[in-house]
């Protein structure tokens, strides 16, 4: 607003008289000095001595004198302003046409200069006053202050601590009250626009300096990509730490103190705290946008999302304390700024789940273990349940339409009725999830219908994963190493979802339809790694001469030696009993039928001398406890042999997920 206009608006309820710049003129005693009493009114000596008695008092406290108006009790300070009120009162009686005066126009003119030159010299002190005011009771007006000094008391008594909060209170009232008269003293004396500068000047540089304290500092795009990603996160925790601080204290306390201040008018008020706190606030929200416009990765995502979630919240304090015209910047800064952390999650999301098509490693992972993208995107996907909340509103006008086309093989009816037959091949069998029917769609509140919407596209992620595991199964030469390394990651997939917040966005469905799946997985390893040794063992009852009994016999320990010899790295996951089951299953495969053919050979072959009895080495126990071993004694989640050869996160190109404090 231009000054000219701010002084008309600030002095329109108490207009200024008389000249409008301190021209030096006649004094008293001068030239021009007060008229003849003998054609004066009773108004005009009235108006006369409010003028003489308010001169003793103005000239009392002179621009030589240090001390402040209100450092030595009231009484001064009452006295002074009420003689700038009766300065101002009696400006207004000899300047009006209308007014009870029977003096000339000459010496009217002439009271009403001697008048306006003490008002003059009585609003430079007031000036004074205010400066002095706000900069000696800078501690107990700044609210974060205020605050320390009640709080962070020596004492750890909680009544004494309340006493302390108590006495800063009382002290801050009293401060506030010697400012509203000031300030309101000004104001009627129309020398608002004066009070309005210094107030504004002084509270402006205190909450610039309450900002910076907080550690915020204005970092322009250009300067946000320089910084590496541990600078760059760590000014993104600065803010998140501050901006609650800075609206919810010092912009909020600031707001009260202006209201409390300047009581005599709303305009005066708003204008004052919008020039106060205005530049502040909008440069503090305008962060989370420069952070948004800097150049996208997926391990920003976290951050972005904590920031839209933070402005999200402080939004009601944001809408309720700059509501008025003069703050609109304040309110359009948030907004802009949701709107692109907004938009840059969503293309995030979408870059993300194109990272995961386009990785391209081709090695194996030794043994048929967990691949570091499995680990990656679990995890990630397990931190990004956790911001259900901010994606749901991110998401709420933005359909879920699928980016990424399904490989060839896989049937577009999988992705609404999942298929659980038996596969001729791991890349014909396909664990998939249905995105049309599941738990967020059985209930018709709109509520549901959106979290259900965030459930479908971390669903997604999760098949798009899935996708992409099925075609590095068929890096494996070995068919049962296919499906083992397909059940270990599945069931990898199973356990995170089970143990975090993606069960509840999935539902138990789901993780059972998976589970179930991963099962399957690991019973075709069984079928195919174990075939040839439940091959070699004869069908009970089957007849056998000795020769034939040592021939089986033989057969049989060649098997079972050569399965346990090229299943020695193999890796079965312990994650949520797949370790279990597995030998479970291959004992139950294995071990029953040949304890049938170990008893029946050794009775055969009792009697055939010692070389033939050589051939039965391992009884049923010592079969059993083969199995047990080799699969029992391997690693858990097969993370020793990823490291041994190289692989980690990093391998999968997508980096890691940031904000995430899961060990794994």
């Amino acid at each position: 607003m231009p000054r000219k206009g701010m002084r008309n608006l600030l002095s329109s309820s108490a207009p200024k008289v008389g000249p409008q710049l301190h021209l030096r003129g006649p004094r008293d005693g001068a030239a021009g000095g007060p008229p003849s009493p003998s054609c004066f009114t009773v108004s005009d000596r009235l108006m006369e001595e409010n003028i003489a008695d308010a001169a003793a008092v103005i000239r009392k406290w002179g621009p030589e004198v240090d001390d402040s108006l209100f450092g030595s009790g009231r009484a001064d300070s009452a006295r002074f302003l009420q003689a700038v009120s009766d300065l101002h009162r009696s400006m207004l009686f000899f300047s009006s046409p209308s007014a009870d005066s029977g003096a000339s126009t000459a010496a009217r003119s002439a009271a009403l200069l001697r008048a306006h030159y003490l008002l003059s010299d009585a609003i430079c002190r007031l000036e004074r006053e205010l400066k002095l005011l706000l900069s000696a009771h800078g501690r107990l007006l700044n609210p974060l202050d205020s605050l320390r000094s009640a709080s962070f008391s020596d004492s750890s008594d909680v009544e004494d601590v309340a006493d302390s909060i108590t006495e800063v209170e009382s002290a801050a009232d009293v401060a506030i009250r010697d400012l509203r008269a000031v300030a309101d003293t000004m104001i009627s004396a129309g020398y608002g626009k004066e009070c309005f500068q210094v107030y504004k000047t002084m509270r402006k540089s205190a909450v610039d300096e309450s900002i910076h304290r907080l550690g915020c500092e204005r970092l322009t795009l250009a300067q946000v990509r320089k910084l590496d990603w541990a600078e760059f996160e760590s000014k993104i925790r600065d803010w998140l730490a501050a901006a609650p601080i800075a609206f919810r204290t010092i912009f909020s306390g600031e707001r009260l103190l202006c209201d409390r201040v300047f009581t005599s008018s709303d305009v005066i008020r708003e204008s004052c705290f919008a020039d106060v706190a205005r530049d502040a606030a909008a440069s503090l929200l305008a962060f989370p946008e420069t952070v948004a416009r800097s150049k996208r990765s997926p391990e920003k995502l976290f951050r972005i999302l904590d920031l839209y979630n933070a402005v999200s919240e402080l939004w009601p304090e944001i809408e309720s304390m700059f509501s008025f015209e003069a703050t609109t910047a304040v309110r359009s800064q948030a907004l802009a700024s949701l709107l692109r952390l907004a938009e840059v999650a969503r293309s995030t999301m979408a870059d993300f789940e194109a990272a995961i098509q386009k990785d391209a490693s081709r090695s194996r992972v030794p043994g048929g273990g967990v691949h570091p993208l499995t680990r990656y995107v679990m995890d990630y996907l397990v931190v990004l349940a956790d911001y259900e909340l901010p994606l749901t509103v991110i998401f709420a006008d933005f359909p879920f339409q699928a980016h990424s086309p399904m490989p060839e093989s896989f049937d577009a009816a999988l992705l609404v009725t999942p298929s659980l037959s038996a596969p001729s091949s791991p890349s014909a069998d396909s664990t998939t999830a249905s995105f049309e029917s599941g738990p967020w769609s059985s209930s018709p509140s709109a509520a549901s219908s959106t979290v259900g919407s965030i459930s479908v596209r971390i669903a997604w992620l999760v098949l798009v994963l899935i996708c992409k595991l099925d075609g590095k199964a068929e890096l494996y030469r070995e068919v049962a190493l296919s499906y083992l390394f397909l059940a270990n990651n599945l069931q990898y997939i199973v356990q995170k979802v089970k143990e975090s917040g993606l069960r509840i966005l999935l539902g138990d469905e789901w993780v059972a339809r998976h589970g179930a799946k991963a099962m399957h997985y690991a019973a075709n390893y069984e079928r195919l790694a174990w075939a040839k040794v439940a091959a070699a063992i004869p069908e009970d009852g089957t007849v056998m001469t000795a020769m034939e009994a040592w021939e089986r016999m033989r057969g049989f320990n060649t098997a079972l030696e050569a399965a346990c010899r090229g299943q020695a790295g193999w890796v079965v996951v312990a994650d949520g009993g797949l370790r279990e089951e597995v030998m479970s299953g291959v004992a139950t495969l294995v071990v029953p039928a040949y304890r049938a053919f170990y008893k029946r050979s050794r009775a055969v072959l009792r009697g055939c001398g010692a070389a033939s009895a050589a051939a039965v080495r391992f009884s049923p126990e010592d079969v059993r406890n083969r199995i047990y071993g080799l699969l029992g004694g391997s690693s858990g989640s097969g993370s020793s042999r990823d490291s041994r050869t190289g692989s980690s996160r990093g391998s999968t190109g997508l980096g890691s997920p940031s904000g995430s404090n899961r060990s794994e």
